[in-house]
């Protein structure tokens, strides 16, 4: 797990467009929210269209956000970036959905699974990374984002982050052969 405080790890990448987008690209939002999502994982096709709606009212309100796709696309050809256009588009992503082809991304942020969401502060230290909300497959517990907004709220407010934080849960990234982290 990396520690609160960290700053925010450079990117560049190629967003489903190929359009290159790079962390600088939001050096005037006031927050920062890096979530780490995919097209297959069943625990991010739950809250998928929550975290539409949660990103396009974040943004609205300056926040920066992007998703980060870094599953090996050979093991898991519906995560290729061509199957990322079409999910951007069919569930109405506002955010760059961005391909993290080499996995370098990933491996600089700590991200374990999908969802995985690291939210930072607008000098881009990590004030939250955990879940979206209690809903998980199955448990009949509604989608809402409550944790992940009300960390959001906090940031923008300039408040300090809430202090219990829970876990991601999701499916592992699918690193490709020889690359997992240590």
């Amino acid at each position: 797990m990396v520690e609160f405080g960290m700053r925010a790890p450079a990117f560049s990448l190629l967003d489903t467009e190929g359009h290159e987008v790079s962390l600088d690209d939001f050096a005037d939002a006031p927050a920062m929210l890096v979530m780490f999502i995919c097209n297959h994982c069943p625990f991010v096709k739950h809250v998928q269209h929550e975290l539409a709606r949660l990103a396009e009212e974040y943004q609205q309100r300056g926040v920066g956000v992007v998703g980060i796709n870094a599953n090996d696309p050979e093991t898991h050809p519906s995560d290729s970036p061509e199957e990322m256009r079409a999910e951007a588009s069919r569930v109405g992503y506002t955010f760059p959905y961005l391909f993290d082809e080499r996995q370098d991304i990933a491996k600089a942020y700590g991200a374990v699974c999908t969802p995985d969401f690291f939210l930072f502060d607008g000098d881009r230290r990590l004030v939250y990374r955990g879940q979206t909300d209690a809903s998980r497959p199955g448990n009949d517990v509604p989608v809402t984002g409550e944790d992940l907004r009300v960390a959001l709220d906090r940031v923008l407010a300039g408040e300090p982050p809430p202090a219990e934080q829970h876990p991601s849960v999701g499916c592992s990234i699918k690193w490709k052969p020889g690359n997992e982290p240590a």
